[in-house]
Formats: structure tokens, sequence, C-alpha cells
């Protein structure tokens, strides 16, 4: 099958699942905590999701079954081994199709497709046509009241681990390429995950966790300390590609970290994380080299809550920041929380340094039926790692060249 088709195939389903819940893309962008004008290009085939993520919770919405979910699964599996195959096999004098295999993200409300709008939909009337999937809430258990788009704490799932991965799609394949290579001699991946259940006779944790520590401010800007000349650095990437390149130049995080965290439960049981603390395992002088700025000139009038942590203290504390989309403050969100497998949390967690070369971890607690516990979150089983950029030389892309940066 052509590149093409497989992403036409994948299109369609998601279109025919859309169909039959009578919802406008508004009001499905808006339950999926994404961007109206992302959802209409995955249903059109302008696009393919990079996380099946945002797919699996689209089917969940739109009522699909257990066979339709799996074979969405396997259409996805396709559709982006096939954008994968166009990209790499580009002419290399040729640009790269822009923008065609992408991660979601939400802007928040007021985002439109032309020719999608919500005019005449409310979510509170806009109930769904199917029945709810299996293990969803019925539409008698779930609360009445509404929250403001900034208080909905479902913003993102985790990509599945590779076992439930084995379980969805059976005889589709290896997995391996979704495995975490820990190897010392290799970069550590951009998202990291909690470690699968052992056999051993302590419980796991009740709680999953996934770590993208690539992630950029509002997706679009972000500094990296990279000891080589601005001859020998790459244009900067796309966001959700931030991982590999960062790994190839050996780059290392200049000023901030941003770490977002996904936490949900391994079951439908209850649990509640009860605090976040931060350990700096080292200090050292800011690591030497140039800083690169990935600026894509994006807007700063939105500003998502988090949790802030300022790596010079001597004992750092992740303290919770309120934030603003306009002129509309988001308040800030203090522990505990609650996760299950149905309700899950992402963290969005900011660390900065001016003064040294850090060298950092997470310990999440929480508690569930008695038992109590904490999980080290981490980068692939290494420390995360943020140097301070004050004095380096700093350059921005412009123009097709690296440029000195003069602001």
């Amino acid at each position: 099958m052509s590149t093409h088709e497989d992403v036409v195939e994948f299109a369609a389903l998601l279109t025919l699942l859309k169909g039959r819940t009578d919802r406008s893309y508004g009001s499905l962008a808006r339950r999926l905590a994404m961007n109206t004008s992302t959802l209409h290009r995955y249903c059109s085939g302008d696009t393919v999701p990079l996380d099946f993520a945002p797919v699996e919770r689209f089917a969940a919405l739109c009522g699909a079954s257990p066979q339709e979910r799996v074979e969405l699964h396997r259409r996805w599996m396709l559709a982006v081994a096939a954008r994968q195959r166009t990209r790499t096999s580009a002419d290399p004098g040729t640009p790269e199709e822009a923008d065609t295999v992408e991660a979601d993200t939400y802007a928040g409300p007021g985002t439109s497709e032309p020719g999608t709008s919500d005019a005449g939909t409310s979510d509170a009337g806009d109930a769904p046509s199917v029945p709810a999937a299996p293990g969803e809430p019925t539409p008698a258990d779930r609360p009445t009241g509404r929250r403001p788009w900034y208080r909905h704490r479902r913003i993102a799932v985790p990509l599945a681990v590779a076992g439930t991965l084995v379980a969805t799609v059976g005889t589709l394949g290896s997995l391996s390429a979704l495995s975490a290579d820990h190897s010392p001699s290799k970069a550590p991946p951009a998202r990291s995950s909690s470690p699968a259940p052992t056999s051993a006779g302590a419980s796991p944790a009740p709680i999953a966790w996934t770590a993208n520590s690539q992630a950029w401010t509002l997706g679009c800007g972000h500094d990296y300390v990279i000891a080589k000349s601005p001859k020998q650095v790459p244009p900067p990437p796309a966001a959700q590609d931030a991982g590999p390149w960062a790994a190839t130049q050996h780059a290392v995080h200049g000023g901030d970290t941003n770490v977002e965290i996904s936490v949900q439960g391994r079951t439908s049981t209850a649990v509640v994380l009860e605090a976040l603390r931060v350990r700096v395992v080292g200090r050292s002088a800011p690591a030497k080299g140039t800083a690169y700025s990935m600026d894509m000139g994006c807007g700063g009038s939105i500003t998502p809550r988090s949790f802030s942590v300022d790596l010079d203290k001597e004992r750092p504390i992740a303290r919770s920041t309120a934030g603003a989309d306009v002129d509309t403050p988001i308040p800030a969100v203090r522990f505990p929380y609650r996760v299950s497998a149905q309700e899950p949390e992402v963290l969005l967690v900011n660390a900065r340094t001016v003064t040294c070369d850090c060298r950092w971890y997470l310990e999440l607690d929480w508690s569930s039926q008695g038992r109590a516990g904490t999980v080290r979150v981490d980068d692939a089983g290494r420390p995360f790692r943020t140097s301070a950029i004050k004095g380096l030389p700093r350059y921005v892309y412009s123009m097709r060249e690296w440029i000195p940066r003069t602001d």
C-alpha cells in the first residue's frame, strides 16, 4: 500500500468515528485538550499524530469498540511509518515536508479551524449518540458541573507502555523501537518512563509515569549549550524532534529544563499524589560551549501553570506557580492530586539555574488504600541536567544560518 493510502485510511477511520458523535471539531477538541485545527488536520489526513495517546482519547470519546481501537492503532502505526519513510527518502536538496507528523498541543479556548465553527454547540448539550466505551464512566456518573478549561487536569495521557501495546496490537510486529536504551554510552531518550512491574515479592507502585525532558517553553522556545561552532550545528529541529537533535549534538539544557510528567494509576483505584520533591545530586561549573536558542518567535500571551524549581538554592523546592491566559489568571494548583487509570495528571516542572551545571531528579510521594511510597522520576535512569548560560556567546537561527543574538 502506498504512503498516501496508509494515511488516508487512518484519517478515514478518524472521520468515521467523529461522525457518530454529532459534535463539531471544536467541541471534541475542547474535551480532548487539543487545538481545533490540530484535530481537523488529523481527520483530514494533513498530519499524523506523533503519539497514539491523543488518538486513544479520541477513540474513547467517540465510543469506539475494542475491535475498532485495535484497527485504529494498526492504521496509526502504518500511517506514522509511511510518513517517516517519506521524510527519510526525501531528496536532500529538497526541503522536507513540514508538519506531517506532529504532537498535539492545546492553546486554550477560542481556537478554531476555518469552516469548523462551534456556533450553536455547547458541551452541556452535545451528549454523544453512542454508548460510553468500556471502562468509561456513564453519563450519570460524570460530574455535572463544568470547570474552566485551565482547570481541566486531564491535559494529556502518557504514551502507553510497551506491555499495553503488545496486548493491543498482538502480532503487528516488533515493538523494540519503543523501548528505551539505557546504555551508558548513549544519550537518554527524550521520554523516560517508570520501570515495568516485576514478579518479585514487593508490590509495584500503583502509578505509572512518563517524563518528557525535551519540552520547550510554549512548544517553541528553549536554549541548549553545545560545544561546537555555529557552522557545525544544524538548524533547530521541530519541537517534537528535539530529543534526537539534542542527543546527536550532545546538547545540554541551557538556563532551564522543562519536564512534562504524565502520571496515571495502573488500575481504576484512586491514588493520591501527596508531594513532589527535588534532589540535586551534583553541582559543578557551568558547561563550556555556546548557547543556541530554539526561539521560533512564539508569542508570550499564555503562561502555563507549573512547578518552579530554583536549582541554585541550597535545598530546592518545587513551588506551584500560577499561569495566565492573556489577561486571565490561571490559579496555581497545589498537592494533593488524585489519579487513576481513567484520570491521569500532567505536571509541568520548570527547573532553572544561573550559577551551575546541575544534575537533579524528582521524587513523587503517593498513597493508596493504606499503602504509601515514593517513585523516582528521572531521565531514563540518569539525573536531569541543566547548565547556566550566563556569559556564554548566544546564537539564534535566522535566514538559514546561526547569527549572534543581541537581545
